[in-house]
């Protein structure tokens, strides 16, 4: 028989200070019973002798400091795990949502997880195909991997991260694969959006939804991307899935945290965010990988919207560090009408070395990545150069370039939103895009490729 507690001493926002408390644990889940017979939830934040402070799930109205009675459950957050959530759709506490029966689960985990011992990981290496040019050509998705992806305010990167959802696949042997989506504060109108396109590409039979809206308790924020990791964990490691999770946004989550850091009254960092953010954004990134002897694979895509399109804000800037590598949303592409507007220069995929080249994509993408990634950046030089002294003032070369970066972003880099590449036509058209150009410009490719693989027709 679990104790009740009428020791409700003080309350703030979300926070509930309980005192003479016995046996309490940090995490622990804890049931309150207001006055008026609902029940909320909430978790442990902090223990001091004989006092909890417990932060609430739900809101804290109609919550009376001496009637209220408190039960502390002797538990973290657990949920309940099978095969029958794929094609369903949850709330962020894992809660049926979709209107479905509920799930009898077949395991009960802790959402907290456990990390990965350093030495059973076994390194990322093999290829994911997103059918999108700029990140499969240029920015290779490597299974195990972390790559997030930066936007901002009004980019499209709604539609990018359903594309992905939609498209990415593993090349080779069939495998079982599939996708965990996590939506943190995102309208009614997103959450929206991504379910019917789930359903109308027939991705939402292999894909769990989890679903925090704007208009859910922030509280609840917290807690979205750690049951839907441990939902990828359950089907990569017990299950010998490979799975895909996007987690968006990681801008909503870090606000969350924030909030909740204020309401405790804790020192803040930088802008405001708790000193304890890039430890707490590592603990959710970190759950990515391989581990050696199992069949199954995480591979994350966060996707956060830089405020201001700062790049050196502490979200983006701490979830650089703690990723391999970033894809950059270019609000001036999307000016110009290029989708996805991918900003190849600044993206980078630190592990793409090991998911391309023979047996994987083909024995050419990596030198005719370092050409097209060269030729684009020196394109790029001489339309900045030709602002300031005028086109008239450029070389014949130099055109060339002009007129190569901006073939390059308007048929590579630009594509449909339903427009599925595989890798070979990315190649292929790269090396299209290539005829542009000289061949004695083409330095970073062995002549045996040119030779292989360039069109016979140039200029």
């Amino acid at each position: 028989m679990l104790k009740e507690y009428l020791t409700v001493r003080e309350i703030s926002g979300p926070l509930v200070l309980v005192e003479e408390v016995e046996g309490v644990k940090y995490d622990e889940l804890i049931e309150i019973k207001a006055p008026d017979g609902s029940m909320r939830r909430g978790k442990v934040l902090e223990i001091d002798e004989d006092k909890a402070l417990v932060q609430l799930f739900e809101g804290a109205t109609g919550i009376d400091i001496y009637r209220t009675r408190v039960r502390f459950l002797g538990k973290g957050i657990e949920v309940g795990m099978s095969l029958d959530m794929l094609g369903r759709v949850f709330d962020g506490m894992g809660r049926v949502k979709d209107g479905g029966p509920d799930i009898i689960p077949e395991v009960i985990l802790d959402v907290n997880g456990n990390a990965i011992n350093p030495f059973s990981r076994d390194y990322p290496s093999e290829f994911i195909q997103t059918g999108i040019s700029a990140i499969d050509g240029l920015n290779t998705l490597v299974r195990g991997q972390k790559l997030p992806i930066f936007s901002a305010s009004g980019l499209p990167h709604p539609q990018v991260a359903a594309q992905i959802v939609r498209q990415a696949k593993v090349l080779g042997k069939e495998e079982k694969f599939a996708v965990v989506f996590a939506g943190m504060g995102i309208t009614f109108e997103e959450a929206d959006f991504f379910l019917k396109s789930f359903e109308k590409e027939v991705a939402l039979e292999r894909t769990v939804v989890f679903l925090n809206l704007a208009e859910d308790p922030s509280i609840e924020r917290i807690s979205t991307p750690r049951v839907a990791l441990t939902c990828a964990e359950y089907l990569a490691f017990l299950k010998d899935m490979h799975v895909l999770v996007i987690l968006t946004d990681m801008t909503n989550y870090c606000e969350a945290l924030r909030e909740v850091s204020a309401a405790r009254k804790e020192v803040p960092g930088r802008r405001g965010y708790p000193g304890y953010m890039y430890t707490d954004l590592a603990s959710i990134y970190e759950r990515a990988g391989r581990i050696k002897g199992k069949k199954g694979s995480i591979t994350q895509m966060p996707i956060l919207t830089m405020p201001e399109d700062d790049k050196t804000h502490p979200i983006p800037d701490l979830t650089g560090y703690i990723t391999e590598g970033q894809i950059i949303l270019s609000r001036s592409l999307h000016r110009k009408g290029i989708y996805p507007p991918i900003d190849v220069l600044p993206s980078l995929s630190r592990l793409k070395d090991r998911g391309i080249g023979k047996d994987k994509t083909r024995e050419d993408h990596s030198d005719l990545f370092n050409q097209l990634f060269a030729a684009y950046a020196h394109g790029k030089e001489v339309q900045e150069l030709a602002v300031i002294l005028g086109e008239e003032s450029l070389s014949e070369l130099d055109r060339v370039y002009f007129k190569f970066s901006e073939e390059f972003e308007g048929r590579y880099v630009s594509q449909g939103e339903f427009e599925n590449r595989s890798i070979e036509e990315t190649l292929n058209l790269g090396w299209e895009l290539l005829t542009m150009l000289p061949t004695s410009e083409l330095r970073r490719i062995r002549p045996e490729f040119v030779k292989k693989y360039l069109p016979t027709v140039k200029r």
